[in-house]
């Protein structure tokens, strides 16, 4: 048995590099595909950290995303490999990292037990074999990846000429990864994208083998049942297995907050713990069909990991899900930015991370895809971006161009983050003499906007000091408020000893549950969204929000009901559940689109 949770992406750069820091402890992390120049430049610190050669692929070149991505990857694979052939080889009773491996481990691992014994036994005849049988069962982490499957740039050659739809943003990635050494998973997060899953069905890196096992995976982020299922159909029919759905808390997670309309995650785990057989059922008879037309004979159903991440933050909540719900594994992502042996963080961030309070932990619009953003007030982005507007230069120069997508005033896309597109968007804004109250709420919902193809990957050119000149040095962070409760940084023994229950960094820190934090954080949003509409009423809006409603109230009873299973609860915090249940239920009981008398009385919805 290896460990039961996992470390998701994190920003562009902040897991950049995370398997060469612990796939050798058994501990599995995702590297983020999409930043290409990142990664090369990465590829070149660590070959020169490791005096392995570098021949440098330059953007210019032939299929050089796809290159560059494969490249660094199997250089990661390298540095992983050579890391456990060490310790394969190294003296149990001297190495402290081969200890460390075993120490880490979860308390009802065989294989802590069994290194348990060795340590503890006097001499032994025996010892020599067990040790040989010990190394034997070390499990090594995953090196996955991670495509946004929406960020999918349609790129042109160094002549402006459009290239085909295989040298996309995403479908380059793709390559890259598939071209790799890895054997392990694609986590595709962000949506459905028909374009990019028909070029995947094309890579026969992710088909079965002769024994039906994949050296390529494919994992689904998703947010509820049916959109899992309609995903997995669509990729079944074209002969893709899903091996692992990873099912995310929506508002409670770290970067880009994918809001659902009002489902909460505990009812969503229920209906994939109900159904998750089904699914399987469904599913396996659709992708035999496909693989038999390309040839292909399969008679096994394949393995489907059922995986839960986003705003876990106690070894209690940790066992629930793993045993109530009988999920496979949990991802911890955002209390790791607090753990420099795991993530890449650049010092200023993280000392300011660590003292950080829970109002500095916010769902912004600061994205450029228009998507709810966790973000950090503190972070030198923000003051930057702040910085900018009172120089009265708002907005940000575009470089990288992977966010680009607004044709407002361009015929070419741009990124709404840019420098160019906020100065034409205000310009228009003044032109429209609005009231001064409504001309400052839209003026801040433009320049909300970040660029955070700089701002997610400076962190790693600050830490490693491989910035050049014209590199921002603002950092953009994305932590979920989950973060506000820790107060690092933390050593990787002190993370894991947290998530096992053998140490409690909230020791006196008062927090509510995962389910609760996710509850409030809807509220919020659905408040927000009500005052922001509230001069702009319409029919689609009413029925939104009262469906929005309804399925937070609906989620709400079904707390209600759950609090009596959680057997790891004490009767004080099943309590103070039920109060906070019903503290969120008043609120939602307050926020309607009901005008003021003053609004009323001149006619606003007239």
């Amino acid at each position: 048995m290896g460990h039961s949770f996992h470390i998701p992406v994190l920003g562009l750069a902040f897991s950049i590099d995370s398997p060469i820091k612990v796939a050798k402890f058994g501990i599995s992390s995702v590297i983020s595909i999409v930043d290409d120049e990142l990664i090369e430049r990465m590829r070149k610190y660590y070959s020169e950290l490791h005096d392995k050669p570098y021949i440098p692929i330059f953007k210019t070149e032939n299929d050089a995303r796809a290159r560059r991505i494969t490249s660094y990857l199997d250089l990661v694979q390298d540095l992983v490999d050579e890391q456990v052939d060490r310790l394969q080889s190294a003296a149990l009773d001297q190495d402290q990292e081969l200890n460390q491996y075993f120490k880490l481990l979860p308390d009802n691992s065989e294989t802590k037990a069994l290194y348990q014994a060795i340590t503890k036994e006097g001499y032994d005849e025996n010892r020599k074999d067990k040790t040989r049988y010990l190394k034997q069962q070390m499990v090594i982490g995953d090196i996955d990846v991670n495509i946004m499957s929406k960020v999918d740039k349609i790129n042109v050659d160094n002549k402006g000429n459009t290239l085909e739809e295989q040298y996309s943003d995403a479908s380059a990635a793709l390559r890259g990864f598939a071209n790799s050494k890895l054997s392990s998973s694609v986590i595709l997060s962000a949506g459905m994208n028909p374009r990019l899953y028909n070029y995947l069905a094309e890579l026969k890196q992710f088909r079965p083998n002769n024994t039906g096992k994949f050296a390529k995976k494919i994992t689904l982020k998703v947010s509820d049942y049916r959109s899992a299922f309609i995903q997995a159909k669509f990729l079944a029919k074209k002969g893709i297995w899903i091996s692992e759905f990873r099912i995310e808390s929506g508002l409670n997670c770290g970067g880009h907050a994918f809001a659902t309309d009002g489902f909460l995650l505990g009812p969503i785990l229920e209906e994939f713990k109900e159904r998750r057989n089904n699914l399987t059922q469904e599913l396996f008879p659709i992708y035999q069909h496909a693989l038999a037309e390309k040839g292909i004979q399969i008679d096994q159903t394949p393995e489907i990991k059922f995986t839960v991440q986003g705003g876990i933050g106690t070894a209690a909540e940790q066992n629930f899900l793993l045993d109530y719900y009988g999920i496979d594994r949990t991802g911890w992502g955002s209390p790791f930015l607090l753990v420099p042996e795991a993530t890449t963080v650049d010092t200023k961030t993280l000392n300011t991370l660590s003292t950080a309070e829970k109002e500095d932990f916010y769902i912004s619009g600061a994205s450029p895809l228009g998507v709810p953003f966790n973000n950090f007030r503190k972070s030198t982005a923000e003051q930057q971006r702040l910085q900018r507007i009172s120089q009265d230069r708002p907005g940000s120069p575009c470089t990288k161009k992977y966010l680009i997508s607004n044709t407002e005033f361009t015929a070419e896309p741009i990124c709404t983050a840019s420098r160019v597109y906020q100065y034409k968007k205000l310009k228009e804004l003044e032109l429209k003499n609005l009231d001064a109250e409504i001309y400052k709420k839209e003026f801040d919902k433009i320049t909300d906007k970040v660029c955070l193809c700089e701002g997610l990957a400076s962190s790693a050119y600050l830490k490693y000091n491989i910035a050049k000149p014209k590199d921002s040095k603002a950092v953009a962070i994305c932590p979920g408020p989950n973060t506000a409760y820790f107060k690092g940084p933390y050593s990787l023994t002190e993370m894991i000893d947290h998530i096992y229950g053998r140490k409690d960094l909230l020791d006196g820190v008062r927090r509510p549950s995962l389910f609760i934090n996710e509850l409030n954080l809807y509220v919020d949003y659905i408040r927000t969204y009500v005052e922001t509409n509230l001069n702009d009423v319409n029919d689609k809006k009413e029925k939104y929000l009262t469906k929005f409603k309804q399925q937070l109230h609906e989620g709400i009873d079904y707390y209600k009901n759950l609090k009596d299973k959680i057997s790891l609860l004490s009767n004080n915090m099943k309590q103070d559940l039920l109060m906070q249940l019903a503290d969120a239920e008043n609120q939602l009981k307050s926020i309607e689109f009901i005008a003021t008398k003053e609004l009323s009385e001149n006619n606003i919805y007239q």
